[in-house]
């Protein structure tokens, strides 16, 4: 599923810094290829956090996975040079991304799945008796 479009960026960004971003070459036109693959990087980071509360791909896609798309897209564009307020847009969307996968925030309007594994989530662990131990290897 993609959660922003070229359309989303250029709202939020502006043709211009999208155009400098992607084009290799003179940085006046937007390269659709370039910003296809920050895009489709963005979304499979969101799908990430996302599997472990909910079903994918989503019916609908809440505006804030849009918004939270776009800035971690316009980070992978920046590469090396990643300008601090791009650096701490990405870190505030990941800190989102955290809240919903830990079920702290919820997506409104979409259901999220039970985890696994029942109440609490334990893990229970059997082991067999040791068979080397401290008075066993006392001479070693």
């Amino acid at each position: 599923m993609t959660y922003a479009t070229q359309a989303d960026m250029v709202e939020r960004f502006g043709h211009e810094e999208l155009a400098q971003r992607t084009d290799r070459f003179d940085g006046v036109t937007i390269d659709e290829v370039v910003l296809g693959r920050a895009l489709a990087d963005a979304d499979a980071e969101i799908d990430g956090y996302l599997a472990t509360r909910y079903t994918l791909p989503l019916a609908s896609t809440p505006a804030v996975l849009v918004r939270l798309s776009a800035d971690l897209a316009r980070y992978q564009l920046c590469g090396d040079k990643v300008p601090d307020s791009v650096r701490q847009r990405y870190v505030d969307a990941v800190a989102v991304l955290k809240r919903l996968a830990t079920g702290e925030v919820q997506l409104a309007g979409i259901t999220a799945v039970p985890a696994a594994g029942g109440a609490g989530n334990a893990v229970a662990a059997r082991t067999a008796a040791r068979v080397f131990g401290p008075d066993q290897l006392a001479g070693y």
